[in-house]
C-alpha cells in the first residue's frame, strides 16, 4: 500500500478539473425504493442489478458534472454541422461495401431465377391448356363434318371461323336453311383446284338451242332433195339414205374395232 501511495505521488499532476474531468460518486437514489443502494445491496450474480448501478451511477455522474461545465463555459450539445470521425478505415469500409453489394447482387440474381422458373412453368402450363383446347375443338370439327357427311346433320357451323353466331340469328333464320349439297371436302377441293367445266350432259339441248331453228333445212329433213329417192327423184322408191339393217351394222361396229 505504501508502494502504491508513492507511485501515485510521483505520477499525480495537480491539473485543473476542466483537464481531468474526473467525477467520482455514488449510484443515485433508486425512484422506486427512494433510497440509495449500496455495493453491498447489490447482487453481482444478477445482470439487472448490475446493470442498473452502473446506470444510475453514470446519472448521478452526469448531474454532478454537467452544472460544473456550464458554469465552466464548456459546451456540452454537439453541433448540428459535426462529422465525427469514423473508427474504421475508408478501405475497410470500402470492403464492406463490395461485400454488402455482391451479397445484394447474388439475392437479385436467385430471385431472378425462381421468378423465371415460375413464369416457365406458368408458359408450360398455359401452353398444355392452348394444345388441348385445340385437340378438343378438331376432335368436334372432325365430329360435326361426319355427321354431316352421313346426313345427320344440316348444320354448318363448323366450317365458320369465329363461330360466334347467336341464338337469336339461328331462330331468325330458322326458314332460310341452305339446302343439303356437296360435304365440306368436297367444297374445300372445288375452291383449291376449280371444277374443270361441266362434262356430263354437255350435249343436251336448252331452251336456246331448242327454240334455234335457222340451220332446220326441210328437204333435206323430208328426203326431198334432189338425187334422192323421193317423188320425180333418180333414185327410185328405195332411198339412197336408208338405214342398214341390224346384221350390216353389227359387221360395220365390228369392223371398226
Amino acid at each position: 500500500q505504501d508502494g502504491l501511495k508513492q507511485c501515485l505521488a510521483e505520477f499525480r499532476q495537480q491539473l485543473a478539473w476542466v483537464e481531468r474531468l474526473d467525477v467520482t460518486l455514488g449510484p443515485v437514489a433508486d425512484p422506486v425504493s427512494q433510497s440509495a443502494s449500496t455495493s453491498d445491496a447489490v447482487d453481482p450474480e444478477n445482470d439487472f442489478q448490475r446493470e442498473m448501478s452502473f446506470y444510475r451511477q453514470a446519472q448521478a455522474a452526469v448531474l454532478e458534472a454537467l452544472p460544473r461545465l456550464r458554469k465552466l463555459q464548456v459546451p456540452t450539445r454537439r453541433p448540428d454541422d459535426y462529422f465525427a470521425e469514423m473508427a474504421k478505415s475508408d478501405q475497410q469500409m470500402q470492403k464492406i461495401r463490395q461485400k454488402l453489394k455482391s451479397k445484394q447482387e447474388a439475392m437479385e440474381r436467385s430471385e431472378k431465377a425462381k421468378q423465371l422458373r415460375a413464369m416457365r412453368k406458368y408458359g408450360k402450363k398455359v401452353q398444355v391448356e392452348i394444345l388441348q383446347r385445340r385437340q378438343k375443338e378438331k376432335k368436334n370439327m372432325l365430329n360435326a363434318v361426319k355427321k354431316y357427311q352421313k346426313g345427320l346433320s344440316d348444320k354448318l357451323d363448323f366450317l365458320d371461323e369465329e363461330q360466334t353466331s347467336s341464338q337469336g340469328n339461328k331462330k331468325g333464320n330458322a326458314n332460310q336453311r341452305p339446302k343439303k349439297g356437296p360435304n365440306a371436302k368436297r367444297r374445300y377441293k372445288n375452291q383449291k383446284f376449280g371444277f374443270g367445266g361441266k362434262k356430263k350432259g354437255s350435249k343436251w339441248n336448252t331452251k336456246e338451242s331448242f327454240n334455234d331453228v335457222s340451220s332446220f333445212q326441210s328437204k333435206v329433213a323430208h328426203n326431198k332433195g334432189p338425187g334422192k329417192g323421193g317423188r320425180g327423184g333418180k333414185g327410185g322408191k328405195k332411198a339412197l339414205n336408208k338405214r342398214p339393217g341390224k346384221r350390216a351394222r353389227q359387221k360395220m361396229k365390228n369392223r371398226a374395232r
